[in-house]
């Protein structure tokens, strides 16, 4: 029931009603905030704007993306560390915040202060495993380290010294963050895999025909008399940079490889652990119960987040 007060006449009980109201202003606003998150509390939340878009000259066309900016950005002047949070095979710039519930997660993570205040941002790559197309036809790796990451410096507050970019993914997205730094090691501080596409040379042999036609041929064509292995796959297989880059160029990036043991791309995965441990290049290897799904990335994601703001702490 609202109970309705009249102005005393005493100046004296006036001043105590005041004095009561203010009380109870100030101990509501002590609580709300000495309270642990509870996932509703808007004063911890980012703001996830959606389906932005950029103009490439390199695409002729628009990149379009999504971006979490974290809580208290629109309010302060600072500039934040930033997270490229890469799509997997036939999703878009949407489905890490639809299907993910990174946000929300990022939310969490921040006002228990298990992680940095960062941004995210979620481009949309199409089905293009983040690399140029060998023919010329979609330069999409050139187009995100040559226009897009400078663009999003440009707009947002963004930290844009190397130690604080980093660079995560699911799948055709994790194959792309492991291949964007072991391409670019100057540009990302960590990189953080998760069910990373990673196929190994005889998985391409031994693929179906039309499986290998749409997939690795369609990117990175074919070798003399029409070989499987080409030069172009070679120096865009993983395992290959791994074990023919210098180490110490390797080393400028901190690596992160998670999947699940019922995951069906866990040769790739455990063949690139085997062979960082042989270049004697440092990364962490994680394999969890769970398969390839969003079940997996969406529970598990938190960990390539905390992975990440450890290096963009000062230790």
């Amino acid at each position: 029931m609202i109970k309705f007060y009249k102005h005393p006449k005493n100046p004296i009980a006036m001043n105590k009603l005041y004095g009561t109201v203010i009380l109870t202003m100030l101990l509501f606003h002590t609580s709300l905030y000495s309270q642990p998150y509870t996932g509703n509390d808007f004063h911890y939340r980012g703001q996830v704007l959606e389906s932005l878009s950029m103009n490439s000259e390199l695409g002729d066309r628009e990149i379009r993306y999504s971006i979490y900016l974290p809580p208290g950005y629109e309010d302060s002047v600072r500039d934040y560390p930033v997270l490229y949070l890469l799509h997997g095979y036939s999703d878009n710039e949407t489905a890490w915040v639809q299907f993910g519930e990174v946000n929300a997660t990022a939310d969490r993570a921040i006002a228990s202060r298990e992680i940095p205040p960062m941004i995210i941002v979620m481009p949309d790559a199409g089905i293009s495993f983040y690399v140029n197309k060998a023919d010329g036809s979609d330069p999409m790796e050139d187009i995100m380290i040559r226009e897009f990451i400078p663009f999003i410096d440009q707009t947002y507050r963004t930290r844009t010294q190397h130690e604080y970019r980093a660079v995560s993914g699911l799948s055709m997205g994790g194959y792309g963050a492991l291949i964007w730094s072991l391409r670019n090691p100057d540009m990302f501080s960590s990189c953080a895999a998760f069910s990373a596409a990673i196929y190994t040379n005889d998985e391409i042999k031994q693929m179906p025909e039309e499986r290998f036609n749409n997939s690795i041929k369609r990117l990175y064509g074919t070798g003399e008399s029409n070989a499987r292995i080409s030069d172009y796959w070679l120096e865009h297989s993983v395992i290959n940079l791994v074990n023919t880059l210098p180490p110490e160029e390797i080393k400028q990036v901190r690596f992160y490889i998670d999947n699940g043991d019922d995951d069906f791309l866990f040769e790739g995965n455990a063949l690139l652990h085997i062979a960082m441990r042989k270049q004697g290049i440092p990364h962490e290897f994680r394999v969890r119960d769970g398969a390839h799904n969003w079940t997996y990335w969406r529970n598990h994601i938190i960990q390539g987040l905390k992975f990440v703001g450890e290096g963009f702490h000062r230790r």
